[in-house]
């Protein structure tokens, strides 16, 4: 009698916790944003909260909790349960935090639901270069090794990061000069301080839509939207294709041991989202890629980017721990 009572008490806590899923969510949930009011990241969330609420039937509270460039929202929704009522909309960053010693945490600990998009670089000239294609930078810079400038934000940073990546696909011996953001160094290229600069599009797009510079390529495996007519930088660089795609990127992301049945409410709820057309609008006219990816694939596509980006920033000196030493092998 008494077996038989624990029999049934164990199918009730189990047909229990199976309704409570099937419910799920039963109250408002939490969206942490890894960055302060006003970012890339938090425009980003907010642009796609209202449509994702729809989807999930619940209120998503957005909470900006920034801080160890992004460390703490990332170690905030670690330590919180893995019942799904508290989620992170994070950036690239945590995938850099074992390399640049600032933490243990990257995304091998939380599951992606949805990487929404990912920023694109471009090297930038200015209108009145000499350079009008990569092609001819590049055969420039091959036959004046040590002379031609570059305008750089210092190690680490996204214009040294690209540097290296086009240093391990052909030779590129350039003097970096640097300056203290993409803005300052964009304004010195276009003051004639240097000869060229690789910069994130959504800084250097108002000032090639005035016509004060030329982008020679995107760094992209194809062209982009917001850019017509510039080429990918694998036309003149066809090795880049090796460390492709790459760029900031903006996504959803839950604890890895989230049960999977709240991990696919999520997905569809954040797909159904995604789709938005505010939210399209908002991530093109921003130079962002759609992804859109969730599962095994986005876990791919972070595995690849860590592996790319650890491996530059060691290339550059920037990396504060080995990539090798992580495990991490040069790609």
């Amino acid at each position: 009698m008494m077996i038989r009572k624990i029999a049934v008490a164990l199918t009730a806590l189990t047909l229990s916790a199976t309704l409570a899923h099937a419910e799920f969510p039963e109250r408002e949930v939490l969206g942490v944003v890894m960055w302060g009011a006003g970012g890339a990241t938090d425009t980003v969330a907010r642009a796609i909260n209202p449509a994702a609420e729809v989807a999930l039937g619940k209120s998503i509270i957005v909470l900006n909790k920034s801080g160890g460039a992004g460390a703490i929202s990332t170690a905030y929704v670690n330590t919180a349960a893995a019942d799904g009522y508290t989620f992170l909309y994070g950036a690239e960053n945590p995938q850099l935090h074992p390399i640049m010693g600032v933490g243990k945490l990257d995304y091998s600990n939380f599951y992606p639901v949805n990487i929404l998009g990912r920023g694109v670089a471009v090297v930038v000239v200015p209108t009145a270069s000499k350079y009008q294609t990569m092609g001819e930078l590049m055969a420039d810079i091959a036959a004046n090794p040590g002379m031609v400038k570059m305008g750089s934000t210092g190690p680490g940073g996204l214009p040294s990061t690209v540097s290296a990546l086009i240093s391990n696909s052909a030779p590129f011996d350039v003097i970096a000069i640097p300056f203290g953001g993409e803005g300052p160094g964009l304004t010195a290229m276009l003051g004639g301080e240097v000869d060229f600069m690789p910069s994130g599009l959504s800084a250097a797009s108002e000032q090639i839509k005035a016509g004060n510079m030329r982008a020679l390529a995107v760094v992209n495996g194809e062209e982009i939207g917001p850019l017509p007519g510039v080429p990918a930088i694998t036309d003149a660089l066809p090795d880049m294709a090796n460390f492709l795609p790459w760029g900031p990127f903006y996504g959803v992301f839950v604890k890895r041991d989230t049960a999977d049945d709240i991990k696919a409410k999520y997905v569809a709820a954040f797909a159904t989202a995604a789709a938005d057309e505010g939210f399209q609008t908002l991530m093109t006219n921003r130079g962002n890629v759609l992804m859109g990816i969730s599962g095994d694939e986005a876990d791919a596509f972070l595995k690849k980017w860590q592996q790319v980006t650890a491996w530059a920033l060691q290339d550059t000196g920037a990396a504060k721990v080995n990539p090798e030493t992580l495990g991490i092998p040069r790609p």
